[in-house]
């Protein structure tokens, strides 16, 4: 039986076979091998070099190493967070000519690391539940594409930060099985297998001393069954909304918020009986949104001034024709945060005379605006406008806080 590599990129092949295939994973030598903290695995894996790729291989049988390839093909064409499969290599012998296991070969994700090898090092508690919150984030959209993981673990998880964006990754597709739609059964299973495994693998990092003293583990593996019941009723339940009424998916984008997530991505689809409105979810570390909203806009805000304004754009950004994430043919995200700024945000602000402004600045006027039409909609039960908004704030609320704020004079 010849050594076969089955790849789906016709450049991987040509990378692979400078590795030694003829020896057993346990035996590689030091040289082709990169050291990186690897999780816990039932079988042998190893990092390695192939050209300027770093690889993870690993050993095992023929079938469902070809099976777990395809799985991760499949996570890949929907968009799920997972390491990208590069091959299977089969038909692998070793110099007396015996047979070895075949491997399957992945891409390292760079920057990444095991959810393990995070939680031996010494974190604040703060930090670590972002971390259980981005596992609960990839545990949601697994389920949401009917992926059902059934191994969902520390070490079969790698986490990454990217500009500020916390987020989780699949490694271990073995045990995993996709369907057209998974049951509330299959979901429940899948998720207390995740806290039972959580729970595990923090108490033998306990017992080893690696785990700092502040992570109880039997909270934390429950921890993430808390938050992903949260976010799954806020991304599942009903969310077809009457045209026109925006203000509804506000709402919805501040109960995400609420529970301690943003919005990565929003869809709106326009349909005769109403308006089906989809969100991803985030996880983000703290500045993110002034460092997101500077890189698009230009503009330079406070924190919380740069969430609701990202929220704002995000939602103008869905209801415009060239809107397509990741379509090559759509506007980029800089082209339309451009367009917002000059058609929405900039004549915004203008229309509040600037002697009412006092001492607000350009984001403050405009995220006070935003939380006026919240409050009008919110009363009038209708998407009022922002125009409307900045008409009754000007009248209305503006001379009251000018009024509020003006000094008194004493006989």
């Amino acid at each position: 039986m010849a050594l076969q590599i089955s790849a789906t990129n016709p450049e991987h092949p040509a990378l692979l076979l400078e590795l030694p295939w003829h020896l057993p994973l346990e035996e590689w030598p030091e040289e082709v091998l990169v050291p990186l903290p690897r999780g816990i695995s039932r079988h042998i894996v190893r990092y390695a070099r192939a050209g300027d790729e770093v690889i993870a291989v690993k050993e095992l049988a023929e079938r469902p190493a070809l099976r777990e390839y395809e799985l991760l093909r499949d996570l890949d064409r929907l968009g799920i967070p997972a390491v990208d499969p590069l091959a299977v290599v089969t038909g692998r012998l070793d110099a007396a000519g015996a047979p070895l296991e075949s491997v399957l070969v992945t891409r390292h994700l760079r920057g990444s690391q095991p959810y393990r090898s995070m939680f031996e090092t010494t974190m604040r508690p703060a930090t670590m539940h972002r971390l259980m919150d981005a596992l609960a984030v990839l545990l949601v959209r697994l389920h949401l594409a009917g992926f059902a993981w059934g191994d969902c673990s520390l070490s079969n998880t790698l986490f990454r930060r990217d500009a500020g964006a916390y987020a989780a990754y699949l490694v271990d597709a073995e045990t995993g099985d996709l369907h057209a739609r998974l049951s509330d059964g299959q979901r429940d299973y899948d998720l207390d297998l995740a806290r039972v495994n959580i729970s595990g693998e923090l108490l033998d990092l306990e017992a080893s001393g690696a785990l700092h003293p502040s992570v109880d583990p039997v909270e934390f593996g429950t921890e993430i069954c808390a938050r992903y019941q949260g976010l799954w009723q806020e991304l599942t339940r009903t969310s077809v909304y009457p045209a026109g009424k925006y203000h509804y998916i506000e709402r919805r984008i501040r109960r995400l918020n609420d529970l301690g997530f943003d919005v990565a991505e929003m869809q709106i689809e326009h349909a005769t009986h109403g308006d089906t409105v989809t969100f991803v979810p985030k996880v983000v570390d703290a500045g993110h949104h002034q460092r997101q909203l500077l890189r698009l806009t230009g503009l330079d805000t406070e924190e919380n001034q740069a969430r609701r304004l990202l929220n704002d754009l995000e939602s103008w950004m869905a209801t415009q024709d060239d809107y397509a994430p990741g379509d090559p043919l759509g506007a980029r995200p800089e082209v339309l945060a451009h367009r917002w700024v000059r058609d929405v945000f900039r004549p915004t602000v203008r229309a509040v005379p600037p002697d009412l402004r006092g001492t607000m600045d350009p984001a403050e006027i405009y995220h006070e605006l935003l939380e006026h039409r919240w409050y009008l909609s919110e009363h009038a039960q209708h998407d009022i406008g922002l125009d409307t908004a900045v008409e009754d704030y000007i009248s209305n609320i503006l001379p009251t806080a000018r009024e509020t704020l003006r000094p008194t004079v004493s006989d």
